[in-house]
């Protein structure tokens, strides 16, 4: 089954070229089936790339899923078209009363701040208390899995002495989980943050669960809630060439940039990036979908508490 997205999202140009089955909200609302209404909070300073990592992923299942994007109103991205943000975001006041199957809450630029410091956080804690009352499960990436961390249950993040950028390999702790359901007992993961939650923090804590780790890249992945709340330190959505741009982005331009680790083929910038991480991407989405949201969220979708 396809992906039903706001009509004219640039996104489905990219992925029809792709293949990737998408509908458009004309074609969907003919069709009688109770779609499963995935929210996404995007926070990244690129919208449309984000939109299209996501969606990309999110399609690999044989369920409809209704695909709706929130914006926080106390921040004015820089990079993506105000008229974008107009035509196909809502503000979180506009959600508010509505509930949703499933949420993805993306990463952010503010890893050098304290939480409290961040303009939206005030907005975002309000975000992340609602969730839990409106929301089946929610998938939290790299500093929204810091910033749910801490606001929950009091984890710290620590700054690192050189960024983590590149791609590292996983070990997957907990292997009886729906989660890793075809998963080897590694797997890689992209990284790109500043800042870092620590092993001995989660293990600490009776309410979270870790579940994949790695030897460079430390905790990558926990779950709490039964599956409710997924976090996720790296970046398994990244398209092949994300990384690719913001070395290409940044070098030269700061003095902390160095080549992402195991990216490119020979370590060497002027070759191709060799992809070792789509396949469990694609995994891990569609498990998230299928077991802990299809398969626990209640076909009245007002039921869920």
């Amino acid at each position: 089954m396809p992906l039903r997205i706001p009509d004219r999202l640039p996104a489905i140009d990219i992925l029809k070229k792709e293949n990737i089955f998408v509908m458009d909200d004309t074609r969907a609302h003919t069709q009688d089936i109770r779609p499963l209404r995935i929210v996404i909070l995007n926070l990244m300073p690129l919208k449309i790339t984000t939109e299209t990592d996501l969606i990309r992923l999110l399609s690999n299942t044989p369920l409809q899923l209704d695909i709706t994007f929130m914006k926080v109103r106390s921040h004015t991205p820089k990079n993506t078209p105000i008229e974008h943000m107009m035509m196909f975001y809502k503000a979180f006041d506009e959600l508010e009363p509505q509930k949703f199957d499933g949420m993805i809450v993306t990463g952010a630029p503010v890893e050098s701040y304290d939480f409290e410091d961040v303009t939206y956080w005030e907005e975002m804690v309000t975000i992340l208390d609602w969730a839990r009352t409106h929301v089946t499960s929610t998938l939290y990436i790299c500093w929204a899995a810091q910033a749910a961390l801490y606001h929950f249950y009091g984890i710290p993040k620590y700054p690192l002495q050189q960024k983590l950028f590149g791609v590292f390999q996983q070990h997957v702790l907990t292997r009886d989980l729906p989660i890793f359901r075809g998963f080897d007992d590694e797997f890689f993961m992209p990284h790109s943050r500043h800042s870092e939650v620590r092993k001995a923090d989660i293990v600490a804590h009776p309410a979270l669960t870790l579940l994949a780790e790695g030897p460079q890249s430390g905790v990558s992945m926990m779950m709490a809630r039964e599956g409710r709340e997924f976090f996720i330190t790296g970046h398994l959505e990244y398209a092949p060439d994300t990384l690719d741009n913001e070395y290409r982005r940044d070098v030269g331009k700061r003095d902390d940039v160095d080549v992402p680790v195991n990216y490119y083929r020979d370590n060497n910038p002027q070759h191709r990036p060799f992809v070792r991480w789509r396949a469990h991407a694609n995994l891990l989405f569609s498990n998230w979908i299928n077991y802990y949201v299809y398969q626990t969220t209640p076909y009245n979708i007002d039921e869920i508490r």
